[in-house]
């Protein structure tokens, strides 16, 4: 089954200027890529670790995937699973919720309860 919520994390300062022009058209990373990579709740804190580790101001946007339409592609990454990978730029109003991810006391970050 597909998930109906994906995830990003973002910088706090990237997020704000995107909400000023309504829409995220992705990170340089993302932009190299040609596409907004997304994680799953089961996916996130292993993104976490890996890409924003010790990474402090950290914001957790999630997405209603149905919302994005045919511009969402399941794609195989890290060890053949699939990734939710975004070829558009991400309108900002079609976020559900937007949360701080706070670095724990171990310098791993706290993640919220995720569907």
């Amino acid at each position: 089954m597909t998930p109906t919520t994906i995830y990003r994390i973002i910088a706090a300062d990237i997020w704000q200027r995107a909400l000023a022009t309504g829409t995220f058209a992705g990170t340089e990373h993302d932009l190299r890529d040609g596409f907004i990579h997304f994680s799953t709740a089961g996916q996130v804190a292993e993104t976490a670790a890996r890409h924003y580790a010790g990474q402090a101001n950290l914001l957790l946007v999630a997405v209603n995937a149905a919302a994005l339409g045919d511009a969402l592609r399941w794609e195989p990454s890290r060890g053949g699973a699939l990734f939710p990978h975004l070829y558009a730029p991400l309108p900002t109003n079609t976020a559900t919720l937007v949360v701080p991810l706070p670095l724990g006391p171990d310098r791993i970050h706290v993640l919220p309860p995720l569907e």
